[in-house]
């Protein structure tokens, strides 16, 4: 079976999706629409894909397209997702889900009532790290885990300014100050995507910034957010607990690991920095980084990353690490560019076998709320002095 599909939004990301869905066997055709048509045009023609459409509406309404991919700024997921559900079509999404617990409700609801697919393209999913702890904890190496730790440190500094400047325009300092809770995917996707539990509650502290330069201004900002960094402490069912750090500004090489994680367990332990991985038991210490290690797969300077601040391009151009299984995966993937630490290929076959299997993606509509809802609590906690809020739970995904 294969299927058509429509990209929304042809911004920095799409492109590297665009490749890939173009390449998978399961895919008949690609087509893309952006707000800004050029933009669109430029996607097509640099990609070969089918087509554009000059609206989202006017992708929806089409016959000629049975699926949508989602890559629009990120407070803009929800309701378009809702849009595509409603329309018939099945829908991949960038991260995170949605931002309000109304909007992830919705979402479930559509799904479920559709019986179409939804799955977010959550990147740690396939973080090397994340895929060493899930299949360490399914040996039961850790004993029984009790704790984890998972980081976004991804600094302002370090290309953000220039990709909210290439997506927001004039007015780019007011969702430059998107809070950083409500995007937290990265690091509590790496830590739920190992850890088989859910959390349901959290204690949270926001770091008001004090750069100064309009950024993190609650007056600039849309969301009214002068956070740029926080931290949230979550209690997960079956006892237990982890924290994430989601940073803006510090003094960090995100350019060469931006998430980052540690898993505790009563037999054994691993810890992720920069630069090193470890395994440790009560016996010793074991160096894993070579086989969590992503190889290249594009030259920072390829012309297709030319719109990709040279700080950001690192997570276009790591390839697959010793610890990624590819053998599930099309040979058409075999040469072609990967990113976030090897993720993107195994991203795109989650979503293309669920649409043309009927199954549920690893990171279906459930799961998703599960990485996602944790921050927006976290964020009110944040807002509140940290005070510690319950985390509302949608559930396990249907088996059927």
């Amino acid at each position: 079976m294969t299927f058509s599909l429509g990209i929304v939004g042809a911004g920095q990301f799409a492109g590297s999706f665009a490749k890939l869905f173009q390449a998978h066997p399961g895919v008949r055709d690609v087509h893309v629409t952006d707000l800004l048509p050029e933009r669109a045009e430029r996607l097509a023609a640099a990609e070969g894909l089918a087509g554009t459409f000059p609206s989202y509406e006017a992708m929806l309404e089409s016959q000629d397209v049975d699926a949508v991919a989602i890559f629009t700024q990120r407070w803009t997921h929800g309701p378009l997702v809702l849009q595509g559900l409603n329309a018939g079509k099945h829908v991949y999404s960038a991260v995170p889900m949605a931002i309000t617990v109304e909007e992830i409700a919705a979402i479930i609801d559509a799904v479920r009532a559709t019986g179409l697919t939804y799955m977010m393209g959550e990147t740690s999913q396939y973080n090397p790290a994340t895929v060493y702890a899930r299949e360490r904890i399914a040996e039961g190496a850790f004993g029984r885990l009790f704790y984890a730790e998972g980081d976004y440190v991804h600094d302002m500094d370090l290309g953000f300014y220039d990709a909210y400047r290439y997506s927001g325009g004039e007015d780019w300092k007011a969702t430059a100050s998107y809070p950083p809770l409500l995007y937290p995917t990265h690091s509590v996707g790496g830590v739920l995507g190992a850890w088989r539990t859910h959390a349901v509650s959290v204690s949270a502290i926001g770091v008001v910034d004090d750069r100064g330069d309009g950024v993190f201004d609650k007056e600039v900002s849309r969301f009214g957010n002068d956070f740029s960094n926080a931290t949230a402490l979550f209690e997960v069912a079956g006892g237990g607990s982890f924290r994430t750090n989601e940073f803006r500004r510090v003094g960090y090489p995100s350019h060469i690991r931006e998430s980052r994680f540690r898993f505790f367990g009563t037999e054994g332990s691993m810890e992720q920095l920069a630069t090193v991985a470890l395994w440790q038991d009560k016996e010793g210490v074991k160096d894993i980084s070579e086989l969590l290690e992503p190889k290249p797969t594009l030259a920072p300077d390829d012309p297709s990353l030319q719109h990709v601040a040279p700080e950001l391009r690192a997570a276009f151009t790591s390839g697959s690490a010793p610890i990624h299984d590819r053998s599930r995966l099309p040979r058409e993937f075999d040469h072609l560019p990967n990113g976030h630490e090897g993720s993107h290929h195994f991203l795109v076959d989650d979503f293309v076998t669920a649409v043309n299997t009927r199954s549920l993606p690893p990171v279906n509509a459930w799961v998703a709320a599960r990485y996602t809802l944790p921050g927006i609590v976290a964020h009110q906690s944040a807002l509140r002095g940290g005070v510690r809020l319950e985390i509302p739970d949608f559930g396990d995904a249907p088996e059927a």
